[in-house]
């Protein structure tokens, strides 16, 4: 008796047996053949690359042809090929080659455990702009958002124009086109990195692989922060009434009450005149004080003079005296009166004598 639940699991290091010769003998009866258009920035790699993919393809029995005058790139099934799906893959190598993919990783679609998914992105978004910036977000700061999805998804990612590009495992494909396809929709892929780290630590446990993994991983609610932008002019409505605004005076109405109506036509001429005459009057006074205005010195400011600092300094008398007094009192090397005077009479007396 077994576990219905071990049969449904795929045990660990698990592998499909490659399909040999001795699986189709006999080959394939029809031949098959798929082309595909690369644009003209392409053909001086591929013109360089060409004879390694050939050699790739002869490996499975798959011709493949380049025609630089259509631009378009050929690969067809012979005669010797036994594995139907290897035109399959032939068909994405040369449509990955045409993406911007290079040939060291185009390649590798060649074998069993690796898929290719091409996303189209161009039609998702409508205006140009929001989809570049939304475009450079998957990207990241110098590629660091694509690298880290393609440490995650085991996967190989190119970014290029309208399409977005993966090659690798078909688990990590799946989560590479959820990523790509919720930034367009204006969710950021740190998002989706985040619960894809917390799954890798998830899957270690082998406790926890029967068990839901919703409680463990994070919920993000959208903010939409962006607010209606109100106009700088904003228009008082006015107070409904059921009656109709006064109708507006005509230029009759206007005549009649000022009297004009009834002066004559040589009156109304001389009156338009004069009323066009003063405006001209105003219009030169006007344009006179503004040719003035150039020639009115501006105000000066009042020079302040600074007052200088009194180099006067008060003495004080009572410091010196006391200063003089303690002087005297030291003996700082010279003689006392008494004995200065008694010097002086003895040096007289010697003077007489001579």
């Amino acid at each position: 008796a077994v576990d219905e639940s071990e049969l449904l699991t795929v045990p660990d290091g698990w592998k499909e047996p490659p399909f040999t010769r001795e699986d189709n003998p006999k080959g394939l009866l029809e031949e098959s053949s798929f082309a595909t258009l690369f644009p003209k920035y392409r053909e001086a790699y591929l013109k360089d690359c060409w004879p390694l993919v050939q050699k790739a393809l002869s490996e499975h029995y798959v011709k493949a042809t380049l025609d630089l005058i259509e631009g378009s790139m050929t690969v067809a099934t012979t005669k010797k090929t036994f594995d139907p799906y290897a035109i399959i893959r032939a068909r994405d190598l040369i449509k990955l080659l045409a993406r911007s993919v290079p040939f060291e990783q185009a390649v590798r679609i060649l074998q069993d455990d690796v898929a290719c998914d091409i996303i189209k992105i161009g039609s998702l978004v409508r205006k140009r702009d929001t989809f570049i910036k939304r475009r450079g977000r998957l990207l990241g700061p110098k590629g660091s958002t694509l690298k880290a999805l393609e440490l995650l998804t085991n996967c190989y990612i190119m970014v290029q124009g309208n399409t977005v590009s993966a090659l690798g495992p078909f688990s990590g494909l799946k989560e590479v086109r959820k990523v790509v396809l919720d930034t367009m929709k204006n969710i950021h892929p740190i998002y989706n990195i985040k619960t894809l780290m917390i799954k890798r630590e998830l899957s270690k446990d082998p406790e926890l692989r029967s068990q839901s993994w919703e409680r463990f991983l994070p919920k993000f609610k959208r903010k939409n922060l962006k607010k209606r932008k109100e106009p700088k002019k904003k228009n008082a409505k006015k107070e409904y009434t059921p009656f109709p605004p006064p109708q507006p005076e005509s230029q009759v109405d206007k005549e009649l009450a000022s009297g004009e109506y009834f002066l004559k036509e040589r009156q109304k001429k001389r009156k338009r005149m004069e009323e066009i005459k003063a405006k001209q009057a105003d219009a030169v006074k006007k344009r006179q004080e503004e040719r003035k205005k150039a020639f009115i010195p501006p105000k000066e400011k009042p020079v302040v003079k600074t007052k200088k600092a009194s180099t006067e300094k008060k003495i004080d008398i009572e410091s010196i005296k006391e200063k003089v007094k303690n002087a005297k009192k030291k003996k700082l090397g010279a003689l006392p009166v008494e004995e200065v005077k008694l010097k002086m009479a003895a040096d007289e007396k010697k003077k007489k004598k001579k």
